[in-house]
């Protein structure tokens, strides 16, 4: 089994999901062959909770890596289909990695979808969409 596919399975179990009880594990792939996981972490006031996806990038722009060091990302659930990330994740994906990165969406039954950052969240709102004045 490829790497990325036992650490986001791995991340999966490590999730902190006491209340929703819907666990979701990411994983980053680095550019330096490093990997990068995330678990959903919730709180009982649940706006406080923060999800897979964004615990990893979160996490490696705290270890000092940016954009161009992120090749992929992994997002795996117990879903019927592969999962899809919140729209508030895709919008810290938008930001946070080149549109052009991958994406690769699976559920524990192994059925993924590839794609790009860009193809999950088409005319997003960007940092040049703000006025700078």
């Amino acid at each position: 089994m490829d790497k990325k596919f036992e650490l986001v399975k791995k991340a999966f179990a490590n999730a902190y999901a006491k209340y929703s009880h819907f666990k979701v594990g990411a994983v980053l792939v680095l550019k330096n062959g490093e990997y990068i996981m995330g678990s959903n972490i919730e709180n009982a006031s649940y706006g406080l909770s923060n999800c897979a996806e964004r615990s990893a990038l979160f996490q490696a722009y705290s270890l000092g890596y940016r954009q161009d060091d992120i090749l992929e990302i992994v997002v795996t659930g117990d879903t019927d289909r592969p999962i899809s990330p919140c729209g508030a994740c895709r919008q810290v994906m938008m930001e946070l990695m080149n549109p052009s990165a991958k994406v690769t969406l699976t559920n524990l039954k192994g059925d993924t979808l590839e794609m790009t950052v860009a193809d999950l969240l088409p005319y997003s709102f960007k940092d040049e969409d703000m006025n700078h004045e």
